[in-house]
């Protein structure tokens, strides 16, 4: 159903530096890359990019918004919570279980986009 979710930032080196450890911890690797934007994924999956906005505008969070990773097991959930603080993340719950099998940690990358790692089962 999703082909990909676009976040804005509007500092590319370091949301590339921050998404390539991430990356590299789920398994995916840059796929296609441009002066304003780079996608990471594998090929006929779902993918993420980050991008400077296309009106020139300041890029800005969305209330409400979040990208969640699917991580392999609980130990992956906490790898991927620990390396993201470790890139100057900003805690936003720490890995734990939220009910229903569902176990998960939440960040913010460095430009405020709130992501989510987790694994259900």
């Amino acid at each position: 159903m999703i082909g990909y979710v676009t976040l804005g930032t509007n500092d590319l080196p370091r949301a590339a530096a921050f998404y390539d450890a991430i990356g590299a911890e789920l398994g995916v690797r840059r796929f296609m890359e441009r002066e304003t934007f780079i996608s990471w994924g594998k090929p006929g999956g779902v993918g993420i990019m980050i991008t400077k906005p296309y009106d020139g505008r300041a890029a800005s969070v969305g209330n409400g918004v979040m990208v969640a990773f699917v991580a392999r097991d609980t130990a992956h959930v906490d790898r991927i919570h620990q390396l993201a603080m470790s890139l100057g993340a900003q805690d936003e719950g720490p890995p734990g279980p939220r009910g229903g099998g569902f176990y998960g940690a939440y960040f913010r990358d460095p430009d405020g986009n709130k992501l989510n790692a987790f694994v259900i089962g």
